[in-house]
């Protein structure tokens, strides 16, 4: 078994999982969320694309429901001992086969905690779900029981997320060596995520984000390819990945003569950057940590071309992308706290000049501040 972390790490994990469940009163919770399954036992797979979930009750009893394909995916990468397949077929409803396994834990007439929250969890499959426990078990949605476990990162955790940010400041040098006027986006994204493979990365949890010219102002991945004019604007939104830990960057570099304004949204970029960084700190509510980027944005004239969120919780993610819980916006009252680990982003799109401005960086939250986890800097880079 390739498990990436020590027998006492997940022996740590289960306790703290029974101790959510026993505070929450659940006799079991069933698990949808690939990351919860992954963290909890090592198991990793793209299956969670078809039903399938990790079972635990409150005796610590574990049982993996999945597909035949998965059954030696979960055997040889999770401590998983108990694995049971549902059958593909035509007409096919795995809930029966779950209703199967909750009897043998006596569930039936007890309260179950389910994760909602989860891209495997299809609207079909939930009301699939629904139905077959209804009269069943008393259910609820405890979607981020594990999730909040996960939020606070050990240290057999940030020995992973600093090499996803070793691997994320390779993938920068790249984009700096071949961005240039008449290089295509492709192959800047090739040669980016080529160094994260060579060096034991993984593929992230959703695409690289690129855009040049107009598409510099997009925070989304989309399929069009270009070559770089002789004056342009080149924004990249990327991760490292280790073992499905992520490490992410943003930048935006400007290719021949420069405008001006970009030299200033640069320096609002940099200056809202840092004062975050003062904010996020443990004992601060990371919804003070967005306010104190919308203030500076917005006392130096940015309102309309800033965000209304600037960063989020980093972790082990799966597809379709790498945003964890909680994200940075205004009033979310989640306490920072040590072991943390935030992607802070500074976003400017300037939709009336047709500019863009970012800049993003990893940080690690400390004892008494925060420790950014990249190396590179953080000045205007101008090719």
């Amino acid at each position: 078994m390739a498990l990436h972390f020590s027998k006492e790490e997940f022996s740590k994990r289960k306790l703290n999982i029974l101790h959510s469940m026993k505070e929450k009163e659940l006799d079991a919770l069933l698990m949808f969320r690939q990351e919860s399954m992954y963290w909890l036992s090592g198991y990793d797979t793209f299956g969670y694309v078809f039903f399938q979930t990790l079972i635990l009750d409150k005796n610590g009893n574990i049982i993996l429901l999945t597909r035949a394909p998965d059954l030696r995916q979960a055997q040889n990468t999770s401590n998983i001992e108990d694995i049971r397949i549902w059958i593909d077929k035509d007409g096919s409803n795995p809930t029966d086969d779950l209703k199967i396994i909750l009897d043998e834990l006596s569930l039936k007439g007890k309260k179950v905690g389910i994760e909602y929250e989860a891209y495997g969890m299809t609207g079909r499959n939930a009301l699939r779900l629904n139905r077959s426990l209804e009269n069943y078990c008393d259910i609820e949605d405890q979607s981020e029981l594990i999730t909040k476990l996960r939020v606070i990162k050990s240290q057999e955790e940030i020995v992973y997320v600093k090499k996803a940010a070793e691997l994320a400041d390779r993938a920068l040098d790249q984009a700096w060596k071949y961005s240039k006027a008449g290089a295509s986006e492709a192959k800047i994204l090739a040669e980016m995520q080529k160094v994260v493979l060579e060096g034991g990365g993984d593929y992230p949890a959703n695409e690289y984000i690129i855009g040049s010219g107009p598409n510099a102002l997009l925070c989304r991945y989309q399929s069009e390819k270009r070559k770089l004019s002789t004056e342009d604007q080149l924004s990249i939104e990327w991760a490292g990945t280790y073992k499905h830990y992520h490490s992410a960057m943003f930048r935006t570099i400007l290719i021949g003569k420069t405008n001006p304004k970009h030299i200033n949204m640069h320096e609002a970029c940099f200056e809202a950057l840092k004062n975050c960084e003062k904010k996020l700190t443990p004992g601060n509510k990371i919804g003070e940590v967005f306010d104190i980027h919308a203030k500076t944005f917005d006392d130096l004239g940015y309102n309309k071309a800033r965000m209304n969120a600037c960063g989020y919780s980093l972790g082990s993610t799966f597809s379709p992308n790498w945003m964890d819980w909680p994200m940075l916006y205004t009033g979310n009252p989640y306490i920072i706290k040590p072991g943390n680990i935030f992607f802070m982003h500074m976003i400017l799109m300037d939709s009336d000049d047709q500019l863009a401005m970012n800049l993003g960086e990893t940080y690690l939250v400390t004892e008494n501040g925060n420790e950014r986890l990249g190396q590179q800097k953080l000045d205007l880079v101008i090719l």
